[in-house]
């Protein structure tokens, strides 16, 4: 098995740990809407800007309809709809639940693989898989200052559709993402087809919602959070999703979802020192269990 897409959903993984990190703090200065707008649109300079200089073009106008559909839709379910669901159960469920019901996605994407790609995992990478999540499950678990609120009833239960909605999305979006990116696409201009549609998508409903000006307003405010955002864009939305398309088309969706669900695993030692969240010993064991389901996928 080559190993240019399982390192690179291991890139993929550490991007998300530093982004996820940058727009916490971002976010608690602005909000968690005016970080999902910035995002894209910071993401999607930085992409034209490495597409300019590693393909001479700032975008790439000549793709297939086709590939804009399939690339677009990636960009509509995953960054738009995904993320937003993910974004609302994290209010109401509080991260620790909400990235339990992520660590779903490896599970979903090979599901959706299976029935619309055709494509078959062995019984040791199944059993890789379930390893993998296995202990991302246990890390989350184990996970020790969560300040979310506790909430019961119809909030819990509308938190917990949508942590799931989020973990669908995000499948659905490699699924479509990699129909897209067939016979050896550009990762990167699919990357960038994939990101300007869903910042079309997510802007356009932001003025019809007449959101543009007060997100523009606390952008202009609060320096910090900006700094904090870009740093954010260029680890997440640019690096990390380009890495991640480079992971869904070099190996299977399983495999790659699977070695993309590991932020929660990198994020101890940020947690512990940025956060100052303590770290359990069952934090510690499920990392131990993770990193078996990983060695497994790469080394067998």
């Amino acid at each position: 098995m080559s190993l240019l897409g399982p390192f690179a959903a291991l890139g993929t993984s550490v991007c998300w740990s530093f982004t996820s990190t940058f727009f916490t703090l971002a976010g608690r200065r602005v909000g968690s809407m005016v970080v999902n707008r910035t995002r894209l649109v910071l993401a999607v300079i930085f992409l034209m800007l490495t597409h300019w200089a590693l393909q001479g073009s700032l975008f790439p106008w000549q793709a297939a309809p086709e590939r804009w559909f399939w690339l677009g839709l990636s960009g509509i379910v995953g960054l738009v709809m995904g993320d937003a669901l993910l974004f609302q159960s994290f209010i109401w469920l509080g991260p620790r639940l909400s990235m339990l019901l992520m660590s779903l996605v490896p599970v979903i994407s090979a599901l959706f693989a299976w029935i619309l790609l055709g494509e078959r995992l062995a019984l040791w990478q199944i059993v890789a898989i379930f390893i993998t999540v296995g202990g991302v499950a246990s890390v989350i678990l184990d996970q020790k200052g969560n300040n979310a609120a506790i909430v019961s009833g119809k909030a819990y239960l509308l938190g917990i559709l949508f942590g799931l909605g989020g973990a669908f999305g995000q499948a659905a979006g490699l699924i479509a993402a990699k129909k897209g990116l067939a016979d050896n696409f550009s990762a990167l201009s699919g990357t960038l087809i994939r990101m300007f549609v869903a910042m079309i998508v997510l802007w356009g409903m932001t003025f019809l919602m007449r959101q543009g000006q007060e997100t523009l307003r606390r952008l202009r405010e609060d320096v910090k959070a900006f700094q904090f955002l870009i740093a954010g864009a260029f680890f997440g939305p640019f690096l990390g999703v380009y890495l991640s398309l480079v992971a869904v088309q070099a190996t299977q969706v399983g495999i790659a979802s699977t070695l993309m669900a590991l932020p929660p695993i990198f994020l101890l030692p940020i947690s512990h020192f940025v956060f100052g969240e303590r770290i359990g010993a069952r934090a510690v064991a499920g990392t131990l269990v993770a990193i078996a389901g990983v060695a497994m996928l790469l080394l067998v």
